[in-house]
Order: C-alpha cells, then structure tokens, then sequence
C-alpha cells in the first residue's frame, strides 16, 4: 500500500509530501526534472496530462492532481494521525476553506508572479500580469494574517498540515513576509523534525 509522489524539489510537491510523512504513509518520490522536460514525457503526461507537478498515485491506482486536493485526502485517509480537524466541526470546514483559498489565491497568485509570460499571448503583457499578482498577493496574505486573529493556526489552537502549506506559501512569497503572525506559523512548522530536513531540501530555507 504505497502512494508514489511525482515531484520536484522547490514545487508544491513540498507540502504533499510533508503530508505522507506526517501521516506515516508508505510512500516513495519519483522526480520529474522539468528543466530537462521530463514532465512532457508521454509517460508522465497520462499521469496528469496538465504537465505539472505534483501528482500523486494513490496505492489502487487512483491519480490524483492538485495540491491542496492531494493533502485533504491524505488527511482523510489517516484520520487519527492529527493532520486535519475531525470532519464535519467547525474546525475542520475552516481547513477546508483557507487550504482551498491558499490553492485558488495565494498558489495561483505565485505562479502567475513567477511565470507571468505564460498568462498572456502578449509578451508586453507580462509586466502588467506580474504587478497584478503580487498585489492579489498582498491581498491574500492580508486576509489570511486576519484569519489568524483568532490563531495561533489556522484551524485555532492546534497546528493542521494547512499551516504547513501556509508556510511553504510565505516561503514562495516574492516580497518579504512582515506579519509576526505568518512569521510564526512559519517558525513553527520548521521547527518540527519531520518537516525540517523537507523544508531544506526543497530550498525553502533560502
């Protein structure tokens, strides 16, 4: 019963994989280097025919793609290892909300920064797609500092792999992240000694 994690160091592959490892999921990870276009190869194209990592084979076979859906179900697969909120409390339906808002916001907002020559079929467009983002970004950044008012995590009093993914966010961040309450939540996932040797392989430290 193993998960096969496709990835690469420095994606979001990081969260999803700290997930299998919080959870105590046998799993192994096949890089997928894209600089040398292994992600166009057929192979790895009818795994996720998007050509984008991460993607996650679950032990029967089932594909999965998209990040925070590949961490929610990891988490409902191993309910008792404390990764998530018990479903169906309020709690639970606030992880849900902020991983879902992270993966349409703030996720979408890094790529469209990082990558913004690929939002637009004008290449003078890009500046303008990447000044975009980073204000969205701001934005983002800004409602999730105010959700933390009622924190110290996301989800209340104890920390949830959203945090997790929330920091690897902070990390992506093309600005320097200023809010004591971000800053915190990134100290302490780092600090946790099955997330930190992935947090330096991943480059997040930089």
């Amino acid at each position: 019963m193993t998960y096969t994690l496709f990835s690469r160091d420095g994606s979001g592959g990081f969260a999803v994989e700290a997930a299998l490892v919080k959870a105590g999921a046998a799993h192994k990870v096949v890089a997928v280097d894209t600089s040398k276009g292994e992600h166009n190869r057929p192979e790895f194209v009818a795994i996720n025919p998007m050509r984008q990592v991460p993607a996650l084979l679950l032990p029967d076979g089932t594909v999965m793609t998209e990040s925070a859906a590949m961490i929610v179900h990891v988490s409902n697969a191993f309910p008792d290892k404390g990764l998530a909120p018990k479903p169906a409390t309020p709690a639970h339906a606030r992880f849900l909300r902020w991983m879902f808002f992270m993966a349409a916001n703030l996720y979408e907002a890094d790529l469209r920064y990082f990558y913004s020559d690929r939002y637009t079929s004008a290449p003078e467009g890009a500046p303008g797609v990447k000044a975009a983002a980073a204000a969205h970004l701001k934005k983002g950044f800004a409602i999730i500092d105010g959700a933390l008012e009622q924190g110290p995590f996301l989800c209340g009093p104890t920390p949830t792999i959203a945090d997790t993914y929330l920091a690897m966010l902070t990390a992506w961040s093309p600005e320097p992240i200023v809010s004591p309450r971000l800053r915190a939540i990134a100290a302490a996932v780092t600090k946790d000694p099955m997330i930190d040797p992935l947090w330096r392989r991943h480059g997040l430290d930089k």
